[in-house]
């Protein structure tokens, strides 16, 4: 993204506030962008960039991420309802992307009439041993042993129907990571995977011309809530002051969480302002931000970076915990997308609604790698903000 690409005043804002919201009028430079994206989400289609991102991070043709794009918006619409007609028998639920429907997975009690009110609402039933609730609990115990660094993260996989315990490969021998396991597996259904590489975050030393930095810390901007901006706790303590890319103050850190969260929001002002858009980057076109609805396990979901820039993937698992040489965070979401340090606190987004700001992951842009991020809904419920919205 070059600094001629807006007005001087617009380059401003648009490259410090990396992904977020507006409060009043936009300028004219801004305004432009937002025009353009409004027009094409009132023509009921997505932007050609953002269906090329998904041709190349998903290989699929143009016709097929159209299709996808529609169908994981009926199931994150879907989602909500079908929960509660499950009720007790509610095992999880996610998208699946071969049929193109929201799967839901109900026990053995639920009686033939939760069945047929779920198929009639479109979705796909599938019949589990444990119930959500169940699997919910065992995780909650697994969330109060002391991890090993050789433990990546835990969450509840409703797909297996089971808690998956992940460990780094090259230290599953490990004498306490084994004892965790263990202690783990007494919980109850337990399932242990292996992964690459162990959970890191993703602050950068300062890099010039990127946003925003705190101390010799860059990071990236989540979204825009009214009076500032959200994004990750680690980039920055409470009341810890934060300049743009052009080394001029925005505000500070009115709140900051971290380990057992990683949000925070930082307020804005001197000058600088926000608009409801998540950059692009030039990869497709600035994206509105129009709600914050949650997407399904098995969405395609896309994230912008100061460092990477925009890349997407999918919704692999939520609630998870994830355990950083930091401390253990919770309740985070997991997702195939990739990101390299600087693209801490930086956007997730589906469609065009908000999903939350991200924390770590393991790999790279260059050979791939997994990322979680903090839910934003738990963030703007947290510190009672209202997220900026077209």
């Amino acid at each position: 993204m070059t600094r001629n690409r807006f007005t001087q005043a617009c380059v401003a804002a648009l490259l410090l506030i990396g992904s977020w919201s507006a409060v009043g009028t936009l300028p004219a430079a801004a305004s432009d962008t937002a025009d353009s994206a409004t027009t094409a989400a009132s023509a009921g289609s997505a932007s050609p960039g953002l269906l090329q991102a998904m041709q190349r991070d998903f290989g699929l043709s143009r016709a097929e991420a159209e299709a996808r794009l529609t169908a994981e918006r009926r199931a994150t619409e879907l989602a909500p309802e079908a929960r509660k007609t499950a009720g007790a028998a509610y095992g999880g639920a996610w998208f699946e992307a071969e049929s193109g429907k929201l799967v839901v997975a109900v026990t053995s009690d639920a009686d033939a009439s939760t069945v047929r009110a779920l198929r009639s609402s479109g979705a796909g039933v599938r019949v589990v041993e444990h119930s959500a609730r169940l699997l919910d609990a065992v995780k909650s115990r697994i969330d109060r042993l002391k991890a090993p660094a050789g433990v990546s993260s835990w969450s509840v996989d409703p797909v297996a129907n089971t808690v998956a315990v992940n460990v780094v490969r090259d230290q599953r021998s490990d004498s306490d990571v084994r004892r965790f396991v263990a202690e783990a597996r007494k919980a109850g259904p337990v399932t242990v995977r292996t992964v690459r590489a162990a959970a890191q975050t993703f602050a950068a030393g300062t890099v010039g011309g990127d946003p925003y930095y705190t101390g010799n810390v860059r990071c990236s901007i989540g979204f825009s809530v009214h009076g500032g901006f959200v994004t990750a706790g680690h980039c920055g303590g409470t009341g810890a002051a934060v300049r743009g890319w052009d080394g001029s103050h925005i505000g500070t850190f009115q709140g900051s969480s971290f380990p057992e969260n990683d949000y925070a929001w930082v307020n804005v002002g001197s000058g600088w302002w926000t608009v409801p858009v998540v950059l692009g980057w030039g990869t497709i076109p600035d994206r509105l931000v129009r709600g914050s609805a949650e997407a399904p396990i098995g969405a395609s979901i896309c994230r912008s970076g100061s460092t990477t820039h925009w890349h997407c993937g999918a919704v692999l698992a939520k609630n998870e915990t994830v355990n950083y040489s930091q401390g253990a965070v919770r309740q985070m979401t997991k997702t195939s997308v990739c990101a390299e340090p600087g693209d801490s606190g930086g956007s997730f987004i589906s469609g065009d609604q908000a999903q939350g700001v991200t924390s770590g992951g393991w790999g790279n842009c260059s050979g791939g790698g997994e990322t979680w991020f903090q839910p934003i809904n738990e963030i703007l419920s947290r510190y009672g903000l209202t997220l900026h919205t077209a």
